[in-house]
């Protein structure tokens, strides 16, 4: 029997926002003085970098619980399994709900339990809680959903990744515009026919590093809101993409005995285009090889940086044929990547 994803499922809110939207923001630095550059050139420039174009934004009467609650009755409906047969629910976000308009989060009680109720879930044996581990989330609840399965004390795993980071950010950085919003779901479970989950590698660093990410300030220093926001240190969070995420994909790929000319697809979070160019280029340097062509599919043009919620929708609209170009057939090695808050970085490899 081999421990496999049965089942994809993934959200993405109907309001897209476009580059354009940004041309009337107010873009302060770090000090709160204004960019001395035209909204016109930040944008054309952030475009450059990132290869975003639009967002999603979640529509104003949906939380993350509720994103990913649309995304996990798409997994249960698509693995064709009864949802009281769960055993483990894991929800993997950052800010838990944040409903619009309001600046608190609410993680009281979790979301994983939020989403057992909204699917009315009615048996006890189903646990559910939350995972806080920056964006690689997903990949680091199917890693624990693999382990509780192994173990004997799971069969069945629903694992979600979802956020709503269009509720936590600063109109007055720059670095509001990557953010987006969405959700994505995998049933993970032991298969006697299907895929195959085969290696995987985690690891946190936080000496000197754990604060790249984190909650600030508004940059508009005039403004009396005690509001805090999401911020970034992005060459920071760049340079240390680079140096460790190709290194963890290595140890990654190494350990599952596979040859890196048969790794087909990777699936990285969708942090920004350039960095990812990066970061996989590197990875197939560290094997004296050159990227194919095809090998990493993209959805952060249209799509966004949604956290936890970007390698489980991507990977769900290349199976459902969503994304142009871009196909895996059963067999295939793929591998999972990703890098964020924490600083967390972890990958896994799959036979699909």
């Amino acid at each position: 029997m081999h421990i496999a994803i049965t089942g994809t499922g993934s959200y993405l809110p109907l309001q897209r926002i476009q580059n354009n939207s940004f041309n009337d923001h107010l873009f302060l630095d770090t000090s709160g003085k204004p960019i001395s550059y035209p909204n016109e050139v930040i944008i054309e420039k952030f475009k450059a970098i990132t290869g975003i174009g639009e967002r999603r934004y979640a529509e104003n009467h949906l939380n993350t619980s509720d994103l990913g609650s649309l995304a996990a009755a798409k997994a249960i409906e698509d693995a064709g399994i009864d949802k009281e047969t769960l055993d483990y629910i894991i929800f993997a976000h950052n800010f838990g709900d944040v409903t619009h308009g309001q600046s608190q989060s609410d993680m009281l009680p979790s979301l994983a339990t939020r989403v057992k109720h909204n699917l009315k879930i009615s048996n006890p044996k189903c646990v559910a809680y939350d995972v806080l581990f920056g964006c690689p989330g997903w990949i680091e609840g199917v890693i624990q959903a693999q382990a509780f399965i192994k173990s004997g004390m799971a069969k069945k795993c629903l694992v979600i990744g979802a956020e709503t980071l269009s509720r936590v950010i600063d109109k007055h950085d720059r670095d509001s515009m990557i953010y987006s919003d969405g959700a994505g779901a995998t049933i993970i479970a032991s298969h006697a026919d299907g895929g195959e989950l085969l290696s995987n590698a985690s690891a946190t660093y936080a000496n000197g590093e754990a604060y790249h990410l984190f909650f600030g300030d508004s940059y508009n220093k005039a403004s009396e809101d005690d509001t805090r926001y999401i911020k970034m240190y992005g060459r920071k969070i760049y340079e240390f993409a680079i140096t460790h995420v190709p290194n963890a994909m290595k140890d990654c790929l190494d350990d599952s005995g596979v040859h890196i000319d048969d790794l087909k697809k990777i699936f990285i979070h969708q942090a920004n285009e350039k960095m990812d160019d990066a970061i996989v280029k590197r990875f197939y340097k560290l094997y004296g090889k050159d990227v194919p062509v095809g090998a990493m599919p993209m959805n952060i043009d249209t799509i966004g940086n949604n956290s936890v919620a970007t390698i489980p929708t991507l990977f769900d609209m290349v199976k459902r044929g969503k994304l142009k170009d871009h196909s895996i057939k059963k067999g295939d090695v793929i591998m999972f990547a990703s890098v964020g808050a924490g600083m967390n970085v972890n990958a896994m490899t799959y036979r699909y």
